[in-house]
């Protein structure tokens, strides 16, 4: 028997604001399920040294545990857009990922990942997965659990971006030569590298990445960057070992010469993907998603998700019944509002919900969900003074 969720509309009344373990001075959520339906909460939270810590969260039986903190430090990157996440292994192990400043030049920073086998009560000595030690920016990480202990992470990098500064004799945050790289590298549970691989030479330089796993393998979507600085959103695929050429999500034809930050997102169920984004394109600002049934080969027409005024800063989720919860940011006359749709491959959407009242500057970040069972959870940054972040649950079972 199908879910009710599969053949009903989901109501306003079933999203509802719950506790957050979080403190105050807390920022920059993430979220993601576990197999066995646990979810995980990681934020970053300023701590008394004027530093900043990396701390968790689990939900179980629908109550949080306390925080437990992976790492403190002065060196900790605290940004609204480029943020720490944390995935479990085929093995259970916990493995996150967090960016620290690089001593020599200010914007540059570096990627580090850990791991745990003890549910997070203690970490491994952080590695880095690029180890090409120039002062430049690597971030907007994305991690997928791979087959037995290992993880695949996927970052882009501005390694090239350094050596087209030094032969134009320029900071490194000028000329349009300047080209941030797609890379991808696989890391077994000792920390050692494999398949490392270039995935796209020239990309958006500061959106963020997003991965799933489909039936076929992993599938990555960025925002790309064209010689004639079109930047919209492309995939790319691990099909037999191999990975493909990218490929358009659609012909927006988004051209901007400077970096949106406003990444995809996807999800995937066997064959079954879902990619939301953002796009002003022709001067007209939507929030799209797009679906596909062959693990993300090809894709049916965007639908707009949207109610005409979007911040964008998307994500996406599959629902059993192939429809998608797209959540995003919608300016208001009063300011803005967390959104979730729900939309369906043939194009038909549900009411747009509205999970909270939230700001549109920097400071609120990017909303995460994710589905666990039955219920979606959603968290954000409250920009007030002190930050807080805020958690909210919506029922996917009519009231």
């Amino acid at each position: 028997m199908m879910a009710l969720y599969q053949s009903n509309a989901i109501a306003q009344s079933s999203v509802r604001e719950i506790d957050s373990p979080a403190g105050a001075s807390s920022g920059e959520p993430n979220l993601f399920t576990a197999p066995d339906g646990r979810v995980f909460l990681s934020w970053i939270e300023a701590v008394a040294n004027g530093g900043h810590a990396l701390r968790f969260a689990i939900r179980e039986s629908g109550k949080w545990s306390s925080p437990r903190s992976v790492i403190e430090s002065g060196n900790l990157l605290a940004n609204w857009a480029d943020f720490p996440s944390l995935t479990m292994t085929a093995d259970g192990s916990l493995v996150t990922h967090w960016l620290v400043k690089a001593p020599a030049d200010r914007h540059a920073y570096d990627i580090n990942i850990a791991r745990s086998t003890d549910g997070g009560k203690t970490w491994s000595k952080p590695f880095t997965p690029h180890r090409d030690n120039t002062a430049t920016e690597h971030g907007f990480v994305s991690m997928l659990p791979l087959r037995g202990a290992r993880v695949g992470a996927l970052w882009i990098d501005g390694r090239q971006f350094a050596k087209a500064a030094s032969n134009n004799g320029h900071d490194g945050h000028g000329p349009s030569t300047n080209e941030m790289t797609l890379r991808w590298a696989a890391i077994d549970k000792t920390g050692e590298f494999s398949e490392e691989a270039v995935l796209d030479a020239r990309v958006c330089d500061c959106c963020q990445t997003s991965a799933a796993l489909t039936s076929e393998g992993p599938a990555v979507v960025y925002r790309d960057r064209s010689t004639e600085e079109v930047r919209d959103i492309s995939i790319i695929r691990l099909v037999k070992g191999r990975w493909t050429e990218p490929r358009s999500i659609h012909a927006d034809g988004w051209t901007i010469e400077g970096c949106p930050v406003n990444g995809p997102s996807i999800a995937a169920d066997g064959k079954r993907v879902a990619v939301s984004w953002f796009t002003a394109a022709k001067a007209s600002q939507r929030v799209n998603v797009a679906f596909s049934a062959d693990a993300g080969a090809s894709f049916g027409q965007p639908v707009q998700v949207d109610e005409g005024s979007p911040v964008g800063r998307v994500q996406v989720q599959l629902l059993g019944d192939g429809s998608a919860l797209v959540c995003w940011l919608e300016r208001t006359a009063k300011g803005g509002e967390i959104k979730v749709r729900r939309v369906r491959p043939d194009g038909s959407r549900d009411q747009a919900l509205t999970v909270a009242v939230a700001g549109v500057a920097r400071a609120t970040g990017f909303p995460r969900m994710t589905r666990a069972g039955e219920e979606i959870i959603f968290a954000w940054t409250d920009a007030s003074s002190p930050s807080h972040v805020r958690l909210a649950s919506l029922s996917l079972r009519d009231k």
